[in-house]
């Protein structure tokens, strides 16, 4: 085995340049595939990050405004969602969890003591919780009996108990919302790009009560029962033709209601991350073709080098497959060197770069996952071989008597 290596070392050694130019396209094929895919994975964390903050199977409606007219009235008219809206909604028996939220409108002061602040009065049900994947760091979230005996009660964010009670435990403390007490229950911290940690929930039966809300909703959220995308697509327009009918637009009314998918979003940018996955391996393969071109070409110069040394090892009894696998060994072990040390230099910039990054919405943790260390392994065994097969076949059809006459 140590003669076989030190044969194939001093084979590269006698062509260094050709050699090393050729290591250098190979290292710098895998060192982008790896950069790119890499990229790839931040861009597909951000994404899943995007969801974790509200469920990836959920849907969240809102009545806006009509732009058709239907059924006699004009275009133009708000689209009022109320209590009852959100009962028939829920009772689909395609969902699980659901919650109405109520707007409370005009600037939201929220007051303990001499301290005060502008934050966002969330109004909600208790499964609005789950939905949102609010995490509760102390005390507890809102419950089925604050919602239904109306109770003052509010669960603050980790910003707003900072802001207003400073190193104080809010926990049973009474704040202001709007001049309203809310007695404070738990604290949440829901960190994301929609500002969810600056603001309150409060029951939204309690918000409707306290706010002159009557019975007006302005959003409902539900997540649904193990639906795939086209199930999805379906309950959305049953739900639509369904408010439709009772608020008296036209179904077709692109403005009159908004129904966000998550579930069709996720699998949208899923689907365009992979495919942007395939771009960057057909973009990488090519660029490591172009370099297993070049090792094939040494080879060939190799064999060409060493047609006399071929031929007194085929005068000696050497088998043709031994010849093969000496030219493959060498290509495999050339190519595996030059694309490891690519392979190196691109993950350490990918962990230079995780550290680096702050955090986004674009991208987050750029890193080569074990599924792209192992591809590329592949890649590099099998381009190896390849680029040393035509070479080693020409190499074991060398008669030894051509050979030795060979100048």
């Amino acid at each position: 085995m140590l003669e076989n290596l030190n044969e194939i070392f001093q084979s590269i050694r006698k062509n260094k340049l050709r050699s090393g130019l050729t290591a250098f396209s190979v290292a710098w094929g895998i060192f982008m595939l790896v950069i790119l895919l890499g990229t790839g994975n931040g861009f597909q964390n951000a994404i899943d990050k995007t969801f974790t903050d509200a469920m990836y199977n959920s849907l969240w409606i809102f009545g806006w405004q009509t732009s058709l007219p239907y059924d006699g009235l004009k275009a133009g008219r708000n689209v009022q969602l109320r209590n009852d809206d959100f009962q028939l909604v829920k009772n689909k028996k395609e969902i699980v969890l659901s919650s109405s939220r109520y707007s409370i409108p005009g600037e939201n002061i929220l007051a303990y003591g001499n301290e005060y602040g502008f934050f966002e009065i969330r109004t909600a049900l208790p499964k609005y919780q789950t939905i949102e994947y609010i995490k509760i760091i102390d005390g507890r979230y809102l419950n089925e009996r604050d919602a239904k005996e109306f109770r003052k009660v509010a669960c603050i964010s980790s910003e707003v108990r900072d802001f207003l009670f400073k190193k104080e435990n809010p926990m049973g403390k009474h704040i202001r919302a709007n001049g309203v007490n809310f007695r404070v229950v738990g604290v949440f911290e829901d960190k994301d790009q929609w500002d969810n940690n600056k603001c309150i929930y409060v029951p939204v039966s309690t918000a409707q009560r306290v706010f002159a809300g009557g019975d007006r909703i302005n959003m409902i959220s539900v997540t649904m029962d193990n639906l795939d995308i086209d199930q999805s697509k379906i309950l959305v327009e049953d739900i639509k033709e369904m408010l439709a009918r009772k608020h008296r637009f036209n179904p077709k009314d692109e403005r009159a209601m908004h129904i966000g998918n998550n579930l069709e979003r996720y699998a949208m940018q899923s689907s365009l991350i992979q495919g942007i996955n395939m771009f960057i391996w057909i973009i990488g393969i090519g660029t490591i073709l172009a370099g297993i071109v070049g090792i094939s070409n040494i080879m060939l110069i190799s064999v060409k080098d060493r047609t006399r040394e071929i031929g007194i090892r085929k005068a000696l009894g050497a088998r043709p497959f031994s010849i093969i696998a000496m030219v493959v060994n060498e290509a495999v072990i050339l190519t595996m060197f030059s694309g490891y040390m690519g392979l190196v230099a691109g993950v350490f910039l990918l962990e230079l770069a995780k550290k680096a990054i702050p955090d986004n919405d674009v991208i987050i943790n750029p890193e080569a996952n074990i599924s792209i260390l192992l591809g590329a392994t592949i890649i590099l065994v099998l381009a190896g071989a390849a680029a040393g097969f035509i070479p080693a076949r020409k190499a074991a059809k060398i008669r030894p008597i051509e050979a030795l006459r060979y100048e």
